[in-house]
């Protein structure tokens, strides 16, 4: 056995269970330090955790293999480490050592000509970032506000979502809304302030402002970073959310006495007893929901939103950042408001009808927005024009994914009609698709061809082998649960967390059924699925088409690596 491979085998042998318990064993520790108060205790821990030889494995284990966008290589043209190099990374993380410039890249936003600048590190500064993430997530954990839900773990768009519509759903009359975005977050955040607003010990603050500090390599053009987190590091989305963290208690404490006034005054309209007229109700009848640098204001007087407005944009000039006003505008969830009623918020519309059936007389609704519906059938069609001349197999395993995503995603709000037109475009889509292909042939034989029945459907677009495309109406709409407010994966209670996996809108029925029979917990370590995981199916008899659910199990990603590693050796 070579070298190489006794470190391999080394590697794959490391015992993660016990690795995670003793990483997370100081993370709850931090977390419950930083909730009671005790900074002094909390940073002590950190120290204690950054130079844990259990936390660097993982930081390791996090940026060479578990993170799906492990192989983008930095400025040293690194994309990858073997087994081997992960070990020499681990026993070799220095932090003396300044770290290097970031690599520009540009990807194309989701349905957009415009294009999103990342900033790629080296393999090493993201260890040590995903080292550092992980003695500052527990604590941070503990400080952000409740309806801060982008970038966290535990939390998702379904979430966000959920709380807006606990937020209008009982205001009669409906709610103004100040729905903006940031312009240019995560490339603008004044340094020094951030660095103040972490407050954290020293040699962190050395380290991040090191990071904050490396430069940006452009082309081969070295820029200097005098502002801003690039997307792309381990720790950035980290490092915006604290730069954004405390903007809803900042305006509420701003608008106090503004609140107070318009609840009285419209307890007074309405007719409603002095006992409704208390500052904390009135402070509670506007509401902030963030997610990362998108966020919307409601409150039911036009006035307030306004001058939410103006102390919002006070609250980012302290951090070096504005308003994008061409994202930026006053809306209202029943009226007309410069020709649109409602507002959309990460992929969905939110508004509200007249519904004299209902307690309140209205009712609110959530769909998908028609730019996220466009956009979804402009990636359809791509693909299906990419497809011309392909066979239907591979369009249908192209598709599928696509498909079952999009609808996964929407499936809690209210899409059961948008699921319908979809299937009927998708359908005009592949009828032409299979025309061209077969231009000398008939629409009988073109259907006989591609369309066949499955269960109650004979116009199912399917391959005589049985593969068959899903249908955007295969999907059911369910309710989602939103995330309580208090918690958070730190505070231990697994029993929860490893519910709501099972429940989370985006993951397959598959997994969701494996993850409910193995009650949460991983099929190899044993230790609890967590959202920030990657979890794969594995088939214990080897056999990829025993996909019978007594031969398959839920693991982690590294542990499925680590099974092939030991079968392999």
């Amino acid at each position: 056995m070579s070298h190489e491979d006794t470190r391999r085998y080394k590697w794959n042998t490391i015992p993660w269970r016990s690795v995670e318990k003793k990483v997370f064993k100081l993370q709850k520790r931090i977390y419950r330090a930083t909730m009671n108060g005790e900074t002094t205790k909390a940073q002590r821990l950190q120290r204690l955790l950054q130079s844990s030889k259990s936390a660097k494995l993982l930081a390791v284990r996090r940026v060479t293999q578990d993170n799906s966008g492990k192989k983008t290589a930095g400025i040293d043209g690194i994309k990858s480490l073997n087994p081997n190099e992960r070990v020499d990374l681990v026993e070799n993380l220095n932090w003396k050592k300044a770290p290097k410039p970031v690599r520009r890249i540009y990807i194309p936003k989701a349905g957009k000509k415009e294009v999103r600048p990342l900033g790629i590190p080296v393999m090493e500064d993201r260890a040590k970032q995903a080292l550092a993430k992980l003695a500052l997530e527990p604590e941070w954990e503990a400080r952000f506000e409740p309806n801060s839900f982008g970038f966290r773990i535990g939390r998702s768009t379904h979430d966000a979502m959920k709380a807006i519509l606990i937020a209008i759903a009982r205001k009669k009359g409906g709610s103004f809304v100040l729905d903006a975005d940031i312009k240019g977050c995560f490339d603008n955040i004044d340094h020094e302030s951030l660095l103040q607003k972490v407050n954290t010990y020293p040699r962190m603050r050395r380290i991040i402002k090191g990071w904050l500090k490396a430069g940006i390599l452009d082309k081969g053009v070295f820029q200097k970073s005098e502002a801003g987190t690039p997307q792309g590091g381990v720790i950035s989305p980290l490092l915006a959310n604290i730069a954004l963290d405390g903007m809803e208690q900042y305006v509420k404490e701003r608008l106090e006495e503004d609140l107070f006034q318009a609840q009285k005054a419209r307890s007074r309209r309405e007719g409603l007893s002095a006992g409704n007229n208390n500052r904390r109700r009135a402070k509670d009848s506007m509401t902030i929901v963030r997610y990362a640098d998108d966020f919307v204001v409601m409150h039911r007087d036009k006035d307030i939103v306004e001058k939410a407005q103006a102390v919002i944009e006070e609250f980012l000039r302290g951090m070096g950042l504005e308003l994008k006003p061409s994202k930026t505008r006053i809306a209202h969830t029943m009226e007309n408001l410069d020709g649109k009623i409602g507002f959309d918020f990460l992929g969905w519309t939110v508004r509200q009808f007249v519904d004299n059936k209902a307690a309140l007389g209205q009712k609110t609704l959530i769909k998908p927005s028609k730019d996220s519906v466009k956009r979804h059938l402009r990636v359809i069609k791509d693909e299906v024009d990419r497809k011309k001349g392909a066979n239907q197999f591979a369009l249908i395993n192209k598709l599928n994914p696509i498909i079952k995503g999009w609808s996964r995603y929407h499936a809690t709000v209210v899409s059961t009609k948008t699921f319908q037109y979809l299937r009927n475009r998708v359908f005009e889509k592949l009828w032409n698709w299979a025309c061209f292909n077969h231009s000398n042939k008939g629409k009988q034989w073109i259907k006989s061809r591609y369309w066949r029945r499955h269960g109650n459907n004979n116009w199912r677009f399917m391959t005589a082998s049985g593969s068959f495309l899903m249908c955007h109406s295969d999907h059911n709409i369910r309710i989602h649960e939103m995330v309580h407010p208090s918690r958070s994966p730190y505070d231990g209670d697994w029993a929860y967390w490893s519910k709501r996996m099972g429940k989370e809108p985006t993951i397959s029925p598959r997994v969701s059924r494996l993850m409910k029979s193995q009650k949460g917990r991983c099929g190899e370590c044993g230790l609890f699925l967590t959202s920030e995981d990657l979890v794969e199916v594995h088939h214990i008899d080897g056999n990829h088409k025993n996909n019978a659910y007594k031969n398959l199990t839920l693991i982690h990603r590294h542990c499925h690596d680590q099974v092939h590693g030991r079968k392999a050796a």
